[in-house]
């Protein structure tokens, strides 16, 4: 243990040497129906361009359904109104556009894991964080940072950029989010990462 050093204060555990920033699901299907959309992007926009200039790795996923005769029949059920969406591929395009050399992660769950490289790619970078935002955060997000504490990763929201179709299921998330991980807001994440850069 002695050799082992663990992040306590919140500025430790989001420095930009060993963290990522996860922007889930920035798709404009999603986008469309939040109630916060307006917020919700300046808000994105700030922690993404100062992830950029802190040279945080930045992680984009989409929602990339398999085709119908490969995908579980649990989620094609849950995925029942999205029939006309499906046909309409702009919807599925991201409304926020990566960098040159920022990751695009093709997934077909709720969890960054599942069926991924980017635990691999993660562990490769000497990256131990993982920052949080993006559509929904009682799905996708919720589910993805849950599965990064139990595989080891420190796992942290940004409150303010991140988003629901629901905000009461938002709300949700969030309250029981805050019992495990950190939830913090991206003017922190910014500022941390400003004076921890400088």
């Amino acid at each position: 243990m002695a050799d082992r050093k663990i992040y306590s204060s919140t500025e430790e555990i989001i420095a930009p040497e060993h963290s990522a920033l996860i922007v889930w699901d920035v798709q404009n299907m999603l986008v469309n129906r939040i109630f916060n959309k307006e917020e919700f992007l300046q808000n994105l926009n700030k922690i993404i361009t100062a992830a950029r200039k802190a040279d945080v790795p930045i992680f984009f996923t989409k929602i990339t359904p398999l085709p119908a005769r490969f995908e579980s029949k649990a989620r094609l059920a849950s995925m029942k109104g999205w029939g006309s969406m499906s046909n309409d591929k702009s919807m599925f395009e991201l409304a926020v556009s990566p960098g040159e050399n920022e990751i695009v992660i093709n997934k077909n769950t709720a969890s960054i894991f599942v069926g991924t490289n980017f635990e691999l790619m993660a562990r490769n970078a000497g990256i131990e964080t993982l920052i949080f935002t993006g559509i929904s955060t009682e799905i996708g997000v919720e589910s993805s940072a849950r599965d990064a504490l139990n595989r080891g990763f420190y796992a942290v929201i940004a409150r303010d950029a991140v988003s629901s179709g629901d905000k009461e299921a938002h709300e949700r998330s969030l309250a029981n989010m805050q019992k495990l991980l950190i939830i913090t807001d991206s003017a922190a994440v910014e500022g941390a990462w400003s004076k921890l850069k400088s």
